[in-house]
């Protein structure tokens, strides 16, 4: 079981990559990487991956989804499947996770934090306190790393006492949850992936002329930094000052500016605007901020705008209230090929969108 996100694109990840046409001698830069189906499926293509998000945990997801095994030898532990083998093995050592996200949160916040019980919360300090010790010990590469904590990421969701996010927890124990936490071994393509990932800002990222950029960006009010914040917390492995019910880390430094209504329009349009790829790939849908006649007319403004309908998706739902909004959502891919800047003009649209 992968984890659950919002906005996730792996139902739809096969047709999104058709829209990249033939694999040619650039890249296929996805730069809001989530948990990485849309980047995996490029590269098993055959494309040359290079991919970015503003969430660590995200990165670290997306390399789990990329590496094969060439790429992850874990030369100085004994292999990969060595490696989860001794973390899945490893005694409850209760340490930050247990202190604030099992009942034993009760005893200094007065709540008893109910994501993980206490003896799941206690392994999951374990293992993430010996990847640490790997890391500082210089016996992990980055990719090893960030694939042991993506693992560990997945171990963690099996377990978690949630309806889909980390927003909040439930009151009661589900049938999941009571489970021993285990820590397995993902089956690794025999091969190794052309790929670069990288923890940044969406508006840094650098294309070229022979790429075709892939941007997923939030396009409702949910913040994903903290929708997801205790699985940044398993990333980083620190121990933040945390409050709330629901124990939530620092977060503000990551909101994303395409997730407030009032600036959703503008900062799309300064993201495509921006880019040098000879193909620009936009997920959006029907349930966001921006309205899609002014999303297409503004685009129009960099090039030759088509809009491709993808598919119709059950509607994401975390809660009561998403359930009762509707039942489906309707996602679509705008496909710009940008003219160069040069070429632009300021007193008139390139074109109108076409609809495929």
């Amino acid at each position: 079981m992968s984890v659950r996100y919002i906005g996730s694109k792996a139902r739809v990840a096969d047709a999104i990559v058709d829209l990249a046409g033939p694999v040619g001698r650039g890249r296929f830069v996805d730069a809001f990487c989530g948990t990485g189906s849309v980047a995996a499926t490029a590269a098993n293509r055959g494309w040359a991956v290079a991919v970015n998000d503003a969430m660590p945990s995200a990165v670290a997801m997306t390399t789990g989804a990329l590496v094969g095994y060439a790429d992850v030898p874990f030369e100085k532990l004994g292999g990969y499947d060595v490696a989860c083998a001794y973390l899945d093995a490893l005694e409850g050592q209760p340490g930050f996770v247990h202190s604030e996200y099992s009942p034993a949160s009760e005893a200094h916040a007065g709540i008893a934090r109910m994501y993980f019980t206490e003896e799941n919360a206690a392994r999951l300090d374990a293992m993430r306190s010996q990847i640490a010790e790997w890391s500082a010990d210089g016996v992990l590469s980055l990719n090893e790393e960030r694939l042991l904590l993506a693992d560990l990421m997945q171990a963690a969701n099996r377990v978690a006492n949630i309806s889909g996010t980390y927003g909040c927890f439930l009151s009661s124990w589900t049938s999941n949850a009571l489970r021993p936490v285990e820590m397995r071994a993902r089956e690794l393509p025999n091969r190794g992936t052309d790929f670069t990932a990288r923890v940044g800002d969406v508006f840094s990222v650098e294309t070229t002329a022979e790429d075709v950029v892939y941007f997923d960006p939030p396009y409702t009010k949910r913040q994903y930094a903290a929708y997801y914040h205790l699985l940044e917390t398993l990333t980083a492995g620190d121990r933040p000052e945390v409050g709330g019910v629901t124990g939530l880390r620092p977060w503000r430094d990551k909101a994303s500016e395409f997730s407030y209504k009032s600036r959703a329009l503008d900062a799309l349009t300064r993201l495509i605007m921006g880019t040098t790829a000879r193909k620009v790939l936009l997920s959006y849908s029907n349930e966001g901020h921006v309205d899609r006649e002014r999303l297409l007319a503004a685009l129009s403004e960099a090039g030759r705008v088509t809009m491709h309908p993808i598919q119709t998706i059950g509607r994401y739902r975390p809660n009561a209230a998403a359930s009762a909004a509707g039942d489906s959502v309707q996602e679509y891919v705008i496909e710009v090929e940008p003219v160069p800047a040069r070429e632009r003009t300021n007193s008139r649209r390139l074109g109108q969108a076409v609809y495929a």
